[in-house]
């Protein structure tokens, strides 16, 4: 028998949310098999078996938030949970329809199978109640009737800490809450969302859980805007000569580097040319300290299915035009096949952003945390435009705006940093010597 736990996430993220278990209980599984999706405020990472065997207990369910170390499920020897199965009458089998209709439905079914395959002996007070196998044993170890024990799990099962805190109670001379206190948070979740129905006196709405993702992002978003003085400062960029540029050597750049040639790898070679003559753009503030950062590490914002991510593209100074094209295009991909790992997360030393794909002509970008810079790109637009004192011609134009932290960052530097993203850019040839 082997416990399979929440694998470590990284120095930063210490829990996730269980998004999907891919097996039931009950099921073999091999070396490697994908057992469940776990969500973190990052990324979406898949937990495997670490070795051959059946699944015996699912512990935690789907949509529950678990923690780095915590047992999600048990594993136990191939074949020692095969026949137990039949024994557990028709209602698993009657039950395996809705798994397909609904993502709590294997909770039934999965705890039915659990009694049913227990290797010890479940006194019979304590038959019909839903509950962990550590919850058992420790019930029994302390003379706990498992059916006084409330529970704050949503779907009724009992947990150690559930039996813990009932012990603790039981100690201090607390009575024990009744068998029927569990019927309260079982229905907490329906209540919540019924109140909240109410408020639009009967309107009609869709109240959908935040993601955990959105949450994080909902959560940094506020503190950066509460924590930093954040100032955002604008310029415009004529697109000609990139234009230009790329209508006379997308074709052999294409064909040679088997990518295309975009408007990001101009952007992040201006950024970097930018980054090295205003290096306090580089910076983040620790404590009482700055941190001036010597080296470039271009986080890119990307739009995928379950909210914004920034994957970071390393070393971005020592990579030319067709290399961060490719690195961006990986990881863009990466992105929205939801595949990212937490090492192409983290770090991150100046971010890009560019609303510009999605029709946007103006925006103020927010800070990406620690960080104290953050550029925004936009939908280029065919201008008016004075060329000289005489002529007016229409020029692809576009906005761009440095979101800074005025903590670290003067007004002066910033605007000036954002001139010289602005002069690299209408100068392209310029960025093999700056960028």
């Amino acid at each position: 028998m082997a416990e399979i736990k929440v694998p470590d996430l990284g120095d930063s993220i210490t829990e996730g949310t269980l998004h999907k278990w891919h097996v039931k209980q009950g099921d073999a599984v091999k070396q490697g098999d994908v057992l469940a999706e776990l969500e973190t405020d990052k990324v979406n990472l898949e937990i495997a078996a670490d070795e051959d065997g059946v699944i015996e207990q699912i512990v935690r369910q789907d949509g529950d938030s678990v923690l780095v170390g915590e047992v999600i499920a048990i594993l136990g020897a191939g074949g020692s949970s095969a026949s137990p199965a039949p024994a557990a009458s028709s209602e698993p089998a009657s039950a395996e329809p809705q798994v397909a209709a609904a993502v709590e439905a294997p909770t039934k079914p999965a705890d039915v199978t659990a009694a049913a395959s227990a290797p010890e002996a479940v006194p019979a007070p304590d038959a019909d109640t839903y509950a962990t196998p550590g919850a058992r044993r420790l019930a029994r170890e302390q003379g706990i009737d498992l059916k006084s024990v409330q529970t704050r799990d949503p779907l009724g099962r009992v947990t150690q800490d559930d039996v813990e805190a009932q012990a603790r109670a039981k100690a201090a001379g607390t009575s024990a809450p009744q068998a029927a206190a569990p019927a309260p948070a079982a229905s907490a979740p329906a209540a919540k969302a019924a109140s909240a129905a109410d408020a639009f006196a009967g309107k009609a709405v869709d109240i959908q859980k935040m993601s955990r993702r959105r949450q994080t992002i909902a959560k940094r978003l506020v503190e950066a805007q509460q924590t930093a003085a954040m100032l955002t400062t604008f310029n415009e960029v004529d697109m000609t000569a990139i234009m230009d540029v790329r209508k006379r050597r997308k074709d052999r750049f294409k064909e040679k580097y088997e990518v295309n040639l975009g408007f990001m790898s101009f952007f992040t070679k201006a950024v970097i040319g930018a980054l090295k003559a205003y290096p306090l753009l580089n910076a983040e503030i620790a404590g009482d300290e700055l941190i001036v950062k010597k080296f470039y590490d271009i986080g890119i914002a990307v739009s995928a299915k379950e909210g914004l991510v920034v994957p970071v593209v390393r070393d971005a100074d020592r990579l030319g035009f067709a290399e961060i094209e490719k690195e961006i295009v990986e990881l863009a991909n990466k992105a929205r096949n939801n595949s990212l790992s937490i090492s192409d997360l983290q770090g991150g030393t100046f971010t890009i952003t560019n609303g510009g794909v999605f029709g946007s002509l103006l925006s103020t970008p927010i800070l990406n945390a620690p960080q104290v810079g953050i550029l925004g790109m936009h939908k280029i637009q065919m201008r008016p435009v004075g060329v000289d004192n005489e002529r007016i011609e229409l020029r692809p134009m576009m906005y761009i705006a440095l979101s800074y932290d005025h903590r670290i960052v003067d007004g002066a530097e910033a605007v000036s940093f954002l001139v010289k993203v602005k002069e690299l850019l209408e100068d392209p040839e310029s960025l093999l010597l700056e960028g």
